[in-house]
């Protein structure tokens, strides 16, 4: 059966849905305020949108449940899937940049939906999230590269090890002729992929022979470049250094300025979990650092993060709808902290305590929803409060 003769209908009216809409134009969309006109016993393939969380009553009413990647399992080139807690988005990118010329497009969770990319191209990149593996069921990866697992959308999946069973799962579904690459901790994961797992990036450097002193990126960045590069090594037995080393970081992804006083700032407001925030802190943990946590973590358990920060030079400027538990946790690991409450007032509270050597990071290690309207809103609000401030 051709794909666009398919009859499925879909939940959501996001992103997603509404790409989904444009390739089946006779498919009706759905959300919670529809429910009285659902029909339970449908037998159409129900395709459903990321961010529809599994205990919606439309999703446990429903028959067929399946993903847009198994909508498309027929018609994918060979792929390439990215997931973990933190770096999808830059891995993806950066293979994509490498990949490019041959052929390749990249999208799925950033940037062209899946069901808009091109289907002759030879190679899909695709940024997966656990949202979509959740509710993938047949489709898989040629290669799979998964990035470190930590704490993260609980409130969605309901537990954490829920959380880790949606990032495995395309282990369970791809053969002997597949390629992932994991964190050690799954080395006994079962699979029939062949597997390449790694502690650090010097493993992967070692098993695929980079030189590591000519990639021009350091952590956390640096393991994603790396990733990117095993699959072109994987793919065409191919090093390129000058090719990895040309590609431009995004915005508030531990961005580096400078204000008036040539303080140095870090915008690292991408940092939305606990994991992206250590990750974040690593280049700077010898300096003297001024910290804003807060914001929308999320449910998820923070006290890592205190573990980790606890011995640093730094104070703590507490922001957003989790403000309390963060003074809490500081006071509890005797951590210097300020209560601000607002970004405004935690860069003016920085702005006053910090020296010429010091460093000012947001890196929140929380969404940002509860007080903008994405992590770029806040980022740009962060530098702009940060440039506004005076020599005086």
């Amino acid at each position: 059966m051709k794909i666009d003769n398919k009859k499925i209908r879909i939940l959501g009216k996001g992103i997603t849905a509404l790409a989904l809409k444009d390739k089946f134009p006779n498919a009706v969309l759905y959300d919670d305020k529809d429910f009285d006109t659902y029909d339970k016993n449908s037998d159409e393939l129900t395709v459903v949108s990321p961010g529809i969380p599994p205990y919606s009553q439309m999703v446990l009413n429903s028959n067929n449940v399946i993903s847009d990647y198994d909508l498309f399992q027929e018609v994918m080139p060979f792929s390439i899937w990215i997931s973990g807690t933190n770096g999808k988005t830059t891995t993806t990118q950066m293979c994509q940049h490498l990949l490019n010329e041959y052929d390749s497009v990249c999208g799925g969770n950033i940037g062209i939906p899946l069901s808009h990319l091109d289907e002759n191209k030879k190679i899909w990149i695709l940024e997966t999230s656990s949202f979509t593996l959740h509710y993938t069921h047949k489709s898989k990866p040629n290669i799979y590269l998964l990035l470190p697992i930590t704490e993260d959308h609980i409130t969605w999946h309901g537990s954490f090890e829920e959380y880790k069973n949606a990032k495995l799962k395309p282990l369970e579904l791809m053969n002997e002729n597949d390629v992932a690459i994991i964190p050690s901790e799954f080395k006994d994961f079962k699979t029939d992929a062949h597997v390449i797992t790694y502690n650090n990036s010097d493993e992967l450097c070692n098993h695929f022979g980079f030189d590591k002193s000519k990639i021009n990126f350091k952590e956390p960045f640096l393991l994603d470049a790396i990733l990117a590069m095993a699959t072109r090594k994987i793919i065409f037995d191919e090093i390129n250094y000058d090719l990895i080393n040309q590609f431009k970081i995004d915005k508030h992804k531990v961005e580096e300025f400078f204000d008036k006083k040539n303080r140095l700032w870090i915008d690292d407001s991408k940092a939305t979990n606990v994991d992206a925030t250590i990750n974040g802190l690593t280049p700077y943990r010898k300096d003297n650092l001024h910290l804003i946590l807060g914001g929308d973590d999320k449910g998820a358990n923070l006290r890592p993060l205190f573990e980790n920060i606890k011995e640093l030079d730094l104070t703590v400027y507490a922001i957003g709808s989790n403000t309390d538990k963060i003074v809490d946790y500081c006071k509890e690991y005797s951590i210097n902290v300020e209560k601000c409450d607002f970004l405004n007032i935690a860069v003016e509270k920085m702005n006053n305590n910090m020296n010429k050597k010091s460093i000012g990071i947001l890196s929140p290690a929380a969404a940002s929803l509860d007080q903008f309207k994405s992590y770029a809103h806040r980022g740009d609000e962060f530098k702009n409060l940060v440039n506004s401030l005076s020599l005086n």
